[in-house]
């Protein structure tokens, strides 16, 4: 009778750290539920349907919150539509705060930013995202299956224009090859997937938002050549006819590219394709090229 109570005990206490664990869960949860959007929407929003792809930073000043000085101060390019740009330079010189910047995920302090000539403060940024697709260097999957998460940025698609993406990504062979298909759960964070089958997936979500703009944050860094080949295939197929941004810390990567933006203490200090930068003796981009070669 006493090892009889003592075991019903023992499992209500279970009960109890179970229940105490989620009740601290859900405090967090809800506290981050009443956290204040860092951007905030604008209240009257304006409409984007971005048919070209044309980009703009207009004198544009931005700081890091809770940092002394800007990071961009007065930065104005212009950005042609359906042209491929590479954005390289130091680390922390501000390629990938470019990108945030477009994106919305930080709100600059002055200047404008356009896509299409629309200023992207005045629209939700919920519809400006939907029409940037992004292949970051570690691509976030859920625990879903894999259907689910080509699907992720255009939740209404059907299996017939997932399968589609997937063939074009590369991605459908390997799909194909698991027992149960798409219908894989994939793990947390892509756990059960290989680097470059994670980076195909990310490539097939792009290919299925049919986005007219497209940011590249460094999609093969951290991959072995045979799988590096066949994202970089996908994404040579991925970029034809769409206004292109490609992070890049390995300069292989945009030696073919239209132009390439150096950047350093977050100014734009050389502007022109590969083959010019290469030849200008002391310039930044030769040093880093000169570097890499080695």
């Amino acid at each position: 009778m006493t090892f009889l109570v003592q075991g019903y005990l023992r499992e209500i206490g279970q009960q109890v750290s179970v229940v105490q664990r989620s009740v601290n869960e859900m405090e967090e949860l809800l506290l981050l539920w009443r956290t204040p959007a860092g951007v905030p929407d604008p209240v009257q929003p304006a409409s984007l349907h971005v048919r070209h792809g044309a980009i703009a930073f207009e004198h544009v000043t931005f700081t890091y919150p809770g940092q002394p000085d800007p990071l961009f101060n007065d930065l104005s390019v212009q950005i042609a539509a359906g042209s491929r740009v590479g954005l390289v330079g130091p680390s922390g010189s501000g390629k990938s705060s470019f990108t945030k910047l477009l994106l919305r995920l930080y709100a600059q302090n002055s200047g404008r930013i356009l896509v299409d000539g629309v200023d992207t403060a005045t629209v939700r940024q919920s519809d400006l995202r939907s029409q940037i697709a992004l292949v970051p260097q570690e691509p976030l999957l859920f625990h879903r299956s894999l259907a689910e998460n080509i699907a992720y940025g255009r939740p209404d698609a059907t299996p017939e224009q997932i399968e589609h993406a997937a063939r074009l990504a590369n991605a459908a062979d390997f799909i194909e090859r698991l027992p149960e298909g798409y219908a894989t759960l994939v793990g947390e964070r892509g756990i059960k997937l290989s680097g470059g089958e994670r980076q195909r997936v990310a490539i097939a979500r792009a290919f299925l938002a049919d986005a007219r703009i497209l940011v590249l944050d460094e999609a093969t860094a951290s991959l072995d050549s045979q799988s590096e080949a066949l994202v970089q295939e996908a994404m040579e197929r991925l970029m034809e006819g769409r206004t292109v941004l490609i992070v890049a810390h390995r300069l292989a990567t945009v030696v073919g590219l239209d132009r390439i933006l150096v950047f350093q203490h977050g100014q734009i200090v050389e502007d022109a394709p590969h083959a010019q930068l290469v030849q200008r003796t002391g310039g930044l981009y030769q040093q880093l090229y000169a570097l890499q070669s080695l």
